[in-house]
């Protein structure tokens, strides 16, 4: 437990020390001013972001030089110091003074002479605080360590774009905070039988992004073992609902798309379950959007679920997306719906302008996941 005791006053640094000393602090260290206070804070060589080794910092109020004021906002500055709890000592009657100091950071103070029973229960005071300070910040690095991993655990999970010779599907992806809700998928049957599918797990943060997860392990099970869209999406269901949440008050849903491509007969079965509707741009021009079939997933037990057709033709591209695009223009949901298509129209096939999109900053200015599967059809057998 280390103090660094901070005056001109040699006098009342050994008194101080002594104080400190005799009550079993025997790592004390001075400085006869801001200025070397400064360098001995600065001195551990632990690197920029390592906190330093002094505990508290008993801080004289008026002294030549740089001014207990100045030390306060300067300590403040800098992230490795800002956590130091420092305690004012003054004398009586320099209020306007220690309450200037307690604005620019401080965080308690001892007036002169010093009271060696009111110092010691100000320094414990400052001490457990500060402690209990570092614990917070320890569990917030695991934490971030942990989100870390889980985010790139998350990120393994997601498909790799495709470029056959019949397909072409690129996926362009951001999400807002450290991990995701919003996922995508896809899985090929042959070179002509595509399942894709993007999803929204309901909220954001932790425990959006497990059900996500969780969302994405069934996905791709089902995709592996059902062909039919509606199937899938019966299956995503079942399984959401099994899941067992301590608060009966909240409730995890999934929106999203699932598709079935046939490339060989040049249509697309799709089930849209409470999702933004997918939208099919044409090679001659037109537009055709994916409108929703279905409730969202993990809402209702018996879950009616309609699967629709569409056509597809060699030059058409099938964009599917979150809301995520959709809070970058204002307006109603069929307005914001329309400026994003035009916006896509408008991009075509330019990846970055696509991807432009991703890092727009919102209306609202509230993050959110950002996904947009692009599915490009080269060619069609019909």
């Amino acid at each position: 437990m280390s103090i660094l005791v901070v005056d001109d006053n040699p006098m009342n640094v050994m008194v101080v020390r002594e104080m400190l000393n005799r009550s079993g602090y025997e790592d004390v260290q001075i400085a006869y001013s801001a200025d070397e206070m400064f360098d001995i804070l600065r001195s551990d060589n632990l690197g920029a972001q390592a906190p330093t080794s002094i505990n508290l910092i008993l801080l004289d109020l008026m002294m030549p030089g740089m001014d207990a004021i100045e030390a306060c906002a300067l300590l403040q500055k800098d992230e490795r110091l800002r956590d130091i709890p420092v305690i004012m000592v003054t004398a009586i009657g320099d209020s306007r003074k220690l309450a200037e100091a307690l604005d620019a950071g401080a965080s308690d103070y001892v007036t002169k002479p010093i009271n060696k029973i009111e110092l010691l229960a100000r320094i414990r005071s400052a001490l457990r605080l500060k402690s209990e300070l570092d614990w917070h910040k320890e569990r917030d690095r695991r934490l971030h360590e942990e989100l870390s991993l889980a985010r790139q655990v998350q990120e393994a999970v997601m498909p790799n774009d495709v470029d056959g010779d019949n397909l072409r599907v690129q996926a362009f992806f951001r999400a807002s905070e450290g991990l995701a809700g919003d996922l995508y998928s896809w899985h090929a049957l042959d070179s002509k039988h595509y399942l894709i599918a993007i999803m929204d797990a309901m909220g954001h943060g932790i425990s959006s992004s497990l059900i996500s997860m969780f969302t994405a392990s069934v996905l791709h099970e089902a995709m592996r073992t059902t062909v039919t869209p509606k199937r899938i999406v019966h299956e995503l269901n079942r399984r959401l609902l099994q899941l067992q949440y301590e608060n009966e008050m909240v409730q995890y849903y999934c929106t999203g798309i699932c598709a079935w491509i046939d490339l060989e007969n040049g249509i697309i079965e799709y089930v849209n379950a409470g999702h933004p509707p997918g939208l099919i741009t044409r090679g001659d021009g037109g537009t055709q959007q994916l409108y929703a079939t279905a409730p969202p997933i993990g809402m209702f037990e018996q879950m009616d679920v309609q699967m629709e057709t569409a056509s597809i033709r060699t030059g058409d591209v099938l964009h599917l997306f979150t809301d995520g695009l959709l809070d970058l223009f204002p307006g109603d949901m069929e307005q914001r719906i329309e400026q994003l298509t035009g916006t896509i129209l408008e991009a075509g096939g330019d990846h970055k302008a696509l991807e432009s999109l991703l890092v727009q900053e919102s209306l609202d200015r509230r993050p959110d996941d950002r996904c947009l599967v692009r599915v490009e059809v080269k060619k069609t057998h019909r």
